[in-house]
């Protein structure tokens, strides 16, 4: 079965965040598309936005273009978790993957067992990346899910204002059995610290039911992914688990397309209207609204 979506059309947001209670003006920051092709538009007329909260309708204010450069940053295990004799499957799954993002797109590569280390660093060489996906080998160790995500999300906080990262972590059920409070709360300020996005695709195997850990992937895999607006899927066969890595480029390069053009949209909330916003809407006239968030939470 296909993906469904990793970002629906997302056209009622709740805000729950007490840091947006005052304020007279919200923004939204969307991706609008041609509906017939996909494609993010170049242009965009306020005249054409539809906003609203509670059913009233908002003026908009303004609306600014939002440029960035995507990233993709893909965190592999390769230890105790998996079967040694599923390493070929995992290589062309990775290779597939690898493949169907954009040829420009800056790729980093990471082993994750039995420490994170940097298989192929940041590069956009398709033919350096593809040797380092053929170098992907067994290790005796486990999987660090959480160390390596936070390592991820560490090196997204220092790139230039501008970027999007997008981190894909292919782990298993297999290690981190001890995580301490206060390396979930070091991963979390990452994550907050710049825009980016979380997939995580979690093997789990007959083999992983006789492996100790498999809670922090679970737990951390699963608030990471819904915290970033990405996915999150148990897998227990393998040739499931490579299939998704494949299809999993393809949904990547639909986003970064996205991610890289986007519209803030700046609008007046009616006259006395207060408090945490309400049920609030965002379209745009014969445009298609693949993905939008309220801003401040």
């Amino acid at each position: 079965m296909p993906f469904k979506p990793l970002a629906p059309v997302c056209l009622f947001i709740c805000a729950a965040v007490a840091g947006l209670g005052a304020q007279q003006q919200l923004s939204f920051l969307a991706t609008v598309t041609d509906p017939a092709t996909g494609v993010a538009v170049e242009a965009l007329n306020p005249a054409d936005v539809r906003a609203t909260e509670d059913g009233v309708t908002l003026k908009v204010l303004k609306v600014e273009s939002v440029k960035r450069t995507v990233k993709v940053q893909l965190l592999v295990d390769t230890g105790l978790g998996l079967p040694a004799e599923s390493i070929t499957q995992l290589r062309a799954g990775v290779r597939g993957l690898v493949e169907a993002l954009p040829p420009d797109m800056e790729i980093t590569l990471v082993t994750t067992s039995p420490q994170p280390r940097f298989l192929v660093r940041n590069t956009k060489n398709r033919e350096e990346l593809l040797k380092g996906v053929d170098r992907l080998a067994p290790d005796r160790g486990a999987g660090r899910f959480v160390e390596s995500l936070s390592e991820a999300a560490e090196r997204a906080s220092k790139d230039p204002e501008g970027t999007f990262n997008i981190v894909i972590a292919a782990g298993t059920t297999a290690g981190d059995t001890v995580v301490a409070d206060g390396d979930i709360s070091r991963l979390m300020k990452f994550l907050r610290s710049r825009p980016m996005m979380v997939h995580v695709l979690i093997f789990s195997g007959p083999l992983n039911t006789n492996l100790s850990g498999g809670i922090a992937q679970t737990e951390v895999g699963t608030a990471v992914s819904q915290g970033t607006r990405g996915r999150y899927e148990v897998i227990s066969n393998m040739s499931r688990y490579v299939t998704l890595l494949t299809e999993l480029g393809a949904e990547v390069s639909k986003q970064a397309a996205g991610r890289a053009n986007q519209w803030r949209v700046f609008v007046q909330r009616p006259d006395g209207k207060s408090g945490k916003p309400g049920r609030v809407s965002l379209g745009v006239d014969g445009k298609a609204v693949p993905d939008v968030i309220l801003e401040g939470f």
